[in-house]
């Protein structure tokens, strides 16, 4: 018994040196297949990137140019914390360089808030998800797994012929504060860079903090989970504008659902397509056996959201939420705080294996727009410290939710991205208005010969202003005629904006000068509480009032060079384009609100008003920057013809003088 007792002792401890053994192998395997090299992963002291690509797979259609003809590439991202602090809401940089398109990514999102599959051959911003913290090596003992974002990218890349391998043009990490050596090629298939921390960047975090501050942003959304619930869960989202020159009209918000979510009710905003077909036919339905499906409002990966009319503020069942119910109308903090926040409720049911009323994950890709309203690009939700609310009892003490992420949105202008407005000049010195800019909002692509999209816009008499575009041809030919000024063949496209800003400059005299500002609404859309701004570097300073506009000058990034206006209380509504007199022989008239505003030079000595002085160098409508003129209204004109009518007028002097 005694050796049969051995012999069971001398084969476990065999086992066991076998399975560690195994163990060992596979850690190490991990480490080479993800970090691409052993010793790297063990010298750098940081924030471990490595990128490894394998061979590709040529695609249909086959094409005669080899720099556009399709492959398939799969390769590997990896992220690994081999640093002494948590990484929180990792973010990668990987710069695509052969107008690759990303079609699926495991473990990560786009950061900018775009739906795979799309276009990354520019470069892209990957962010950690579900897994957005690594944390580090000392507290897990080593684990890979809580250590170490994989993920796996499939997409089309173009014009890399096998065995090429398209790398990326360079890799770093994303996260402020941090500095990246110098990539390192391993081998023909892969790269990686060590990132470190930068001792000189200064920031408020410390390191046993257990969320990232919140920060800031032209837009932000909270979204704070309100209630939980093993299967569902009640959140709140608040809309918060933070630019002084932002503004949302029927806004729309986008998300997707990553984990089969669907939207059981809804309180304050409402999805612009009531549709439960999806939950009925797909795996919510074989879940949720016993649930009434017909009253369930959405069950799309990625809803669009919209506001609720001012109408069903009080209604019990959709409205009673703070800041809620403005048809999509959010304004800049500037015009009217109360009115810079939209807010929702909505319960939130979850499926497997997440049935937890601690599991808890926000959707993701968030996307947030408006009509005539600036783009934002959204960046992805990150953890932040519960949002902590007043109590509802009165009490002087605040009630935290359950979760908080917060998205941060900034405006941004994509390349070739087209105005959605543009401005005229004009002044008392020329008969000639300078109008909007040729395409100023885009052009159509096959225009053929009926315009031309790059001659410069024909110089026009004022009233043709009141006209649209198309009814403006016989003015501007008989006005160059009259003025002996060019007329381009074909004649200039339309500007194609629908709404426009003339900018007339009225007086100029010792003690200061005055200007007018039109509004013209070509579109169908009515603005409500609408609002417009102008930057003017040299003038700012000497704004007195505007007549018929409440205008008021303000500092935007501590620079005070801003004058925002807006339509008196009752009078803020510029409405749209509308028939004429009579509709079969009169053009069509467009909404026109107009004021005129005063400046004084006591403050702005040595300022030139009719040199460019007196002349916008950005102006906005509803915080979309608009289209200026290149050139501005010039003297010459007006000396030419106070001399001709001078001159004419001087054989009449002299009789009079002689007699």
């Amino acid at each position: 018994q005694a050796n049969e007792s051995q012999t069971d002792t001398t084969t476990m401890i065999s086992q066991l040196r076998s399975y560690y053994c195994r163990f060992s192998i596979v850690v190490l395997a991990t480490i080479l297949l993800s970090t691409t090299s052993f010793t790297d992963a063990q010298t750098c002291n940081g924030i471990l990137i490595s990128y490894s690509a394998g061979t590709g797979v040529r695609l249909p259609p086959n094409v005669t140019d080899p720099k556009k003809q399709p492959y398939r590439f799969e390769s590997t991202l990896t992220v690994l914390n081999n640093g002494l602090d948590e990484l929180k809401s990792w973010k990668v940089f990987v710069g695509f360089q052969h107008d690759e398109f990303l079609v699926s990514a495991s473990d990560a999102v786009l950061a900018d808030g775009t739906t795979l599959p799309a276009a990354v051959g520019n470069g892209t911003v990957f962010a950690g998800y579900p897994m957005t913290d690594l944390k580090t090596a000392v507290e897990t003992a080593g684990d890979l797994t809580q250590m170490q974002a994989q993920i796996d990218l499939v997409g089309t890349v173009f014009g890399v012929k096998p065995p090429n391998v398209p790398l990326p043009s360079s890799i770093n990490l994303a996260n402020d504060g941090f500095i990246c050596g110098k990539a390192i090629g391993q081998g023909k298939n892969g790269t990686n860079v060590c990132c470190t921390r930068d001792p000189k960047f200064k920031t408020n975090i410390t390191t046993d903090e257990k969320f990232l501050p919140r920060q800031d942003g032209d837009l932000t959304i909270m979204y704070d989970v309100i209630r939980s619930y093993d299967s569902n869960y009640w959140a709140e989202v608040a809309i918060s504008n933070h630019n002084s020159l932002g503004r949302l009209d029927n806004w729309k918000l986008n998300w997707d659902w990553m984990n089969d979510e669907f939207i059981f009710a809804m309180k304050g905003a409402y999805p612009s397509v009531v549709d439960a077909s999806d939950c009925i036919f797909g795996k919510q339905g074989t879940f949720y056996k016993d649930l009434d499906f017909a009253t369930v409002l959405n069950c799309q990966r990625r809803p669009t959201i919209i506001d609720l009319p001012p109408t069903k503020f009080n209604d019990t069942d959709l409205g009673k939420i703070p800041s809620c119910c403005r048809n999509g109308t959010i304004l800049p903090p500037s015009m009217d705080p109360s009115k810079s926040v939209s807010r929702f409720q909505m319960q939130v049911f979850k499926m497997p294996p997440v049935l937890n009323r601690s599991e808890l994950s926000p959707p993701q890709n968030w996307k947030i727009s408006g009509s005539l309203n600036p783009d934002y690009k959204c960046g992805p939700p990150i953890r932040v410290s519960p949002t902590a609310n007043p109590d509802p009892t009165g009490l002087p003490l605040n009630k935290t939710v359950m979760a908080s992420w917060q998205v941060v949105c900034n405006i941004t202008t994509a390349k070739g991205t087209s105005s959605k407005c543009c401005v005229s000049f004009s002044a008392y010195y020329n008969e000639s208005v300078i109008p909007c800019k040729t395409c100023a909002c885009g052009c159509t692509k096959n225009v053929g010969n009926t315009c031309s999209t790059t001659a410069p816009a024909m110089w026009l008499p004022s009233e043709a202003l009141l006209v649209p575009f198309d009814n403006r041809t016989a003015k501007a030919r008989a006005w160059a005629a009259l003025k002996h000024l060019p007329m381009p063949k074909p004649m200039p496209c339309s500007d194609n904006c629908g709404v426009s800003i003339n900018w007339h400059l009225l007086t100029d005299y010792n003690k200061g000068w005055s200007a007018r500002v039109t509004l013209f609404n070509w579109g169908d859309t009515n603005f409500a509480d609408w609002f417009a701004a102008v930057q003017m570097d040299k003038a700012t300073a000497g704004f007195e009032k505007m007549y018929s506009f409440n205008g008021s000058a303000i500092e935007i990034n501590g620079v005070n060079n801003t004058i925002i206006m807006q339509g008196l209380e009752g009078l803020n509504y510029l409405v749209g384009e509308t028939d004429g007199a009579d509709p079969q022989r009169d053009p069509r008239v467009p909404g026109k609100q107009q004021s005129v505003m005063s400046f004084t030079k006591k403050t702005t000595p040595g300022i030139s008003v009719i040199h460019g002085d007196g002349f916008p160098t950005k102006v906005f409508f509803n915080g979309e920057e608009c289209s200026l003129p290149s050139v501005f209204p010039t003297s010459s004109a007006f000396r030419k013809e106070f001399s001709f009518a001078t001159l004419m007028l001087l054989p009449l002097l002299l009789a009079v003088f002689m007699w």
